[in-house]
């Protein structure tokens, strides 16, 4: 088997790592420092924009989508690696590329759904980077890792649909750039097939009966960079039918379509967190002593980075069998590994930053490293996109029909 990723990947790693050093690393701490003078926290940074505009002049935008009409055509396979370098940042890097969720599913939803109304209205300006995106399906009344307990409302009223619910941890949504919602609603509350009740629809934030009421906090700090987690009221607002993504009856298997890259962008850029971790782990244990000796010679942080590093390479060669397979046979033929992926990185990832944690002390807890920030984004996505049991119980269904 030949591992060595092809010209064009390693053309565009290249570039890439070079950004990171000189442009991403470097604007954390100026990021930091220019929010604490925004008007709103939900404001962007200017040196975010800064990031943009030199990363679209260095033609590193909008890598994760496949299509070539939209992105720059990029299979999974060669992707893959690229998102694991964003993750490293996964504050900055994401978005300065322009693949940053939700939009990234948004984009992907709106490409392959949408039509040509809804895509030159919203997804042009999304490819351009002129404005962000919310996915609204999470609901605080029932449990949301079953989709089909959505209780959100999209009723047909003559040639417009009233939407009616409430959803929460809908990321994005604070940013004042998120200028439209793709909500996840029941169009058929009464039909036989669960599967065929969900519909998808296109609602602007600036829609009347559309209320941002609060941001939702992530362990105890508010996700500023990804444009909060928010709970979002949709009471009767009124679009036009035309703003249906699809049809009625189409929003589970659009949702399915839509989480499959999804799940597997996030456990790429999840390698490149566990390699940030491994990274500030050695730096930590090289600079400190404790107890007559530096904690490089301690035997304990010995097997913490030798598990690490060998729990990171397994991870990675998972996620690359995952996207040659999303390449080659589509993603169903890819459902094992995908939730295998999705069962696997968050929880080895959570383990790995837990222990850089703990090397740093006081400070892995602190702002002044990002390996809070970092816990709490991997352990979120333990629950994000599916729980880890749903995806356990799915899998073992599979593995059991062997044997029936």
């Amino acid at each position: 088997m030949d591992f060595a990723f092809d010209a064009r990947t390693e053309e565009l790693r290249a570039k890439l790592l070079a950004f990171m050093d000189e442009y991403v690393y470097p604007a954390e701490a100026v990021a930091e420092e220019q929010r604490d003078r925004l008007a709103s926290p939900w404001d962007t940074p200017a040196v975010v924009e800064e990031l943009k505009a030199e990363a679209r002049r260095q033609g590193l935008w909008n890598l994760f989508l496949p299509d070539a009409e939209y992105g720059a055509g990029l299979t999974n396979l060669q992707y893959a690696p690229l998102a694991e370098i964003t993750g490293r940042s996964p504050q900055l890097a994401p978005t300065a590329l322009n693949c940053a969720a939700p939009d990234t599913g948004n984009m992907e939803v709106l490409s392959q759904f949408g039509d040509e109304q809804q895509k030159k209205q919203w997804l042009e300006p999304l490819l351009a980077g002129e404005i962000r995106s919310a996915f609204a399906m999470t609901e605080p009344e029932v449990a949301s890792s079953d989709a089909t307990n959505i209780t959100t409302h999209i009723e047909r009223d003559g040639d417009e649909y009233v939407v009616t619910g409430r959803k929460w941890y809908i990321s994005g949504a604070m940013n004042p750039d998120c200028k439209i919602f793709i909500v996840m609603g029941k169009t058929d509350p009464d039909g036989e097939d669960i599967r065929r009740q969900q519909s998808m629809i296109l609602v602007p934030r600036d829609t009347p009966g559309v209320t941002v009421k609060r941001a939702m906090r992530v362990f105890g700090y508010e996700d500023h960079y990804h444009g909060g987690h928010a709970e979002v009221i949709f009471d009767h607002a009124r679009v036009p039918a035309a703003n249906l993504i699809g049809e009625e009856g189409g929003g589970f298997a659009i949702a399915q379509a839509r989480l499959g890259p999804g799940r597997i962008h996030h456990c790429m850029r999840l390698i490149g967190m566990a390699e940030r971790a491994i990274e500030l782990m050695c730096r930590r244990a090289v600079s400190r002593d404790a107890f007559g000796k530096a904690l490089a010679q301690q035997g304990v942080v010995h097997n913490w980075i030798a598990d690490a590093r060998v729990t990171v390479e397994q991870l990675r060669l998972l996620v690359l069998k995952t996207a040659w397979l999303m390449d080659t046979v589509g993603n169903r033929g890819a459902h094992t590994e995908i939730q295998s992926i999705k069962i696997a990185t968050p929880r080895a990832v959570v383990d790995i930053i837990d222990r850089a944690i703990q090397l740093h002390g006081a400070g892995g807890v602190s702002q002044d490293f990002p390996l809070a920030e970092l816990y709490a984004g991997a352990r979120t996505l333990m629950i994000a996109d599916g729980p880890d049991e749903v995806h356990q119980r799915s899998l073992a269904r599979r593995e059991l029909k062997k044997y029936l």
